[in-house]
């Protein structure tokens, strides 16, 4: 018996390091939002997106020599880009110019359908095919979102709508493509490639867009970009990958579902965002659905 449970611990250690880390990484997602709406407020959206992956691509290039990586083979190129088009750019960029139209409590609510999303083009990308149940709770996810909008008044902000809908939609992709190929490439090398990859474009742009004086930026602003570019661009992609790796992508990916409870929060301690009953009750629905959707999968 004894030396059965001997065997058994290193098993549950590795499920619960993966648990953990993977709890890390959707606490450092959770923030990059508000931080987003802190450094948008100074910083033009586009410049912002540049300068962030370029910073996270340095970063990562230095990881990679360090840490004496393997490359990347030539078939696997093309899903590093699309990877780099969904994470790397379209999400960071879509959601910084939504965030000069609404709040960042506001945009929060469509981080719910991110695993919705990501499970969609599983279907497209890797061939997988859930049953009746899971496109039941997709609509009713939808649905939610949907409401919640009108309920708002589309005609208030619906340029932030759209843009973080399709946020949403490329940044599903990314993920998708990104957990197909970090089964043969790696974790935290899916990502520290595409950002390498993204580098040799996002440097010189990010130099040509730069504001002609950074005088009058505040340490707000200063801070946000720090964070999403060293935290929400590269750090928490290495606690991601590893939980998900040590844990099971499908258990731990459920820890996802809990960032709009974790990005609301901080949108109303940090930033001092009005959090209404009606955003948290159409968050936890959207999560309900979600969960259901991830239930009946396969």
């Amino acid at each position: 018996m004894e030396r059965t449970s001997n065997l058994q611990n290193p098993a549950t250690e590795k499920n619960l390091s993966g648990w953990i880390n993977g709890f890390i990484g959707v606490v450092i997602f959770s923030a990059s939002l508000p931080a987003t709406k802190v450094a948008v407020l100074e910083f033009d959206p586009v410049f912002l997106t540049l300068a962030r992956a370029s910073i996270a691509g340095v970063l990562a290039l230095a990881m990679l020599v360090l840490l004496k990586a393997r490359r990347p083979q030539r078939s696997q190129l093309v899903s590093l880009l699309l990877v780099a088009t969904g994470v790397v750019v379209g999400f960071p960029l879509l959601t910084a110019l939504a965030l000069q139209h609404v709040t960042s409590a506001h945009t929060i609510v469509f981080l719910g359908l991110l695993p919705l999303s990501t499970a969609a083009f599983a279907v497209v990308r890797g061939g997988e095919r859930p049953r009746p149940a899971f496109w039941l709770f997709s609509i009713l996810g939808s649905a939610c979102v949907v409401a919640y909008a009108l309920a708002q008044g589309l005609s208030a902000a619906p340029e932030g709508d759209m843009l973080m809908l399709l946020a949403v939609l490329i940044c599903g992709l990314g993920y998708a493509e990104g957990a197909r190929l970090s089964r043969t490439l790696g974790g935290w090398q899916v990502i520290s490639w595409a950002l390498v990859l993204s580098l040799p474009l996002m440097a010189p742009l990010a130099w040509l867009w730069a504001p002609v004086s950074f005088k009058g930026i505040g340490a707000p602003a200063w801070f946000g970009l720090a964070y999403i570019s060293v935290f929400s661009m590269l750090i928490g992609f290495v606690f991601w990958y590893r939980g998900l790796a040590q844990g099971g992508i499908a258990a731990v990916g459920q820890l996802q579902l809990l960032q709009p409870f974790f990005g609301l929060a901080l949108a109303a301690t940090l930033l001092h965002e009005t959090v209404s009953l009606g955003m948290f009750g159409v968050t936890a629905a959207v999560i309900v659905c979600v969960a259901g959707a991830k239930r009946f999968a396969r």
